[in-house]
């Protein structure tokens, strides 16, 4: 399905060498703030409280938030749980609290902007539950990755796969430079948001890699650099249809989801624009420059002993 066709393919390879000198600067900038400032981990990663509140009739969010905040409760997690009626606060982990007192001082706390809450539970998150979820994302996306380089490594021939990993790793960096540099809560499910572009980035890859490696079969004369540039005006039209749809969803859950899906959506909106520009202007010109071409692609012809070149026996 095609919305519009571009006749002339556009020559993205000749502006290759600056779009990858500021793709080299963003990541190295995305990985300092990682090792300077690091990522503000929510209560799931570091340990904390959780309490479970029950109101008799639909909780207020906003009022349940604007309370705690009210009474010093800093780096508040408040989100609905199994109904709206039911809310689950997460706290950060403090020391010397005591897991009762904390939860009658959330009660309090509310009983001023949402009063009307009933206490459920409060369970105390150890830090070493917190480390165990830590260590898990990390073997998870691990994981991820070697799947996409197994996959991209039986699909393609080496050179795409060396290309496309590194776009993708490029996309994530990215992503956790932001939330680095902004003191973004990075929680299990921006985790989420950040294994769901590595899928989504390594599509859009294998999209254009198809592409060429369908151009080098099909078509003779044409260079490495004007193969990938018209594999890549060729597939615009598909990449602004599908693109385009998942992020017109994907905000509307930045504007209208809550604070619950605000960091989600956030890390896969900066996901989504990445990896398109990662997939366009640093996976393509990887791959011409790990020297791909056509005859890796197009068998060359068995020559029958005694036929000239017409095909006629001698």
């Amino acid at each position: 399905m095609e919305f519009f066709r571009i006749r002339k393919d556009i020559p993205f390879m000749r502006y290759a060498l600056v779009f990858n000198v500021i793709s080299l600067l963003t990541f190295l900038l995305a990985v300092l703030f990682l090792f300077s400032r690091g990522l503000h981990l929510s209560v799931e990663f570091t340990g904390g409280t959780l309490i479970e509140l029950h109101y008799a009739q639909a909780a207020d969010m906003e009022k349940v938030r604007t309370g705690l905040d009210k009474a010093g409760f800093t780096d508040v997690s408040v989100q609905r749980f199994g109904s709206s009626r039911d809310v689950l606060v997460r706290l950060p982990l403090k020391a010397e609290q005591n897991t009762a007192q904390i939860g009658e001082s959330v009660i309090q706390a509310l009983d001023a902007e949402a009063p009307g809450a009933t206490l459920r539970r409060v369970e105390f998150v150890g830090p070493q539950v917190g480390k165990e979820l830590a260590e898990n994302g990390a073997m998870a996306l691990l994981v991820v990755i070697i799947g996409i380089v197994l996959y991209l490594a039986f699909r393609f021939e080496w050179r795409f796969s060396v290309s496309a990993i590194i776009a993708n790793l490029h996309d994530v960096i990215i992503i956790l430079g932001f939330f680095a540099f902004f003191q973004w809560e990075f929680s299990l499910s921006v985790l989420a948001a950040v294994l769901a572009v590595l899928g989504y980035s390594v599509n859009e890859s294998v999209v254009v890699f198809d592409r060429v490696r369908e151009t080098f079969k099909k078509t003779r004369g044409l260079g490495t650099s004007e193969v990938l540039d018209h594999a890549i005006t060729s597939t615009i039209s598909r990449t602004i249809i599908t693109h385009g749809s998942t992020q017109m969803m994907v905000l509307s859950m930045l504007v209208f989801g809550g604070e619950t899906l605000y960091y989600f959506a956030l890390a896969l909106t900066i996901g989504i624009c990445f990896g398109i520009y990662s997939s366009v202007l640093v996976a393509s010109p990887l791959v011409m420059w790990l020297g791909v071409s056509r005859e890796q692609f197009v068998r060359p012809k068995k020559q029958i002993p005694g036929a000239n070149e017409d095909g006629a026996v001698v």
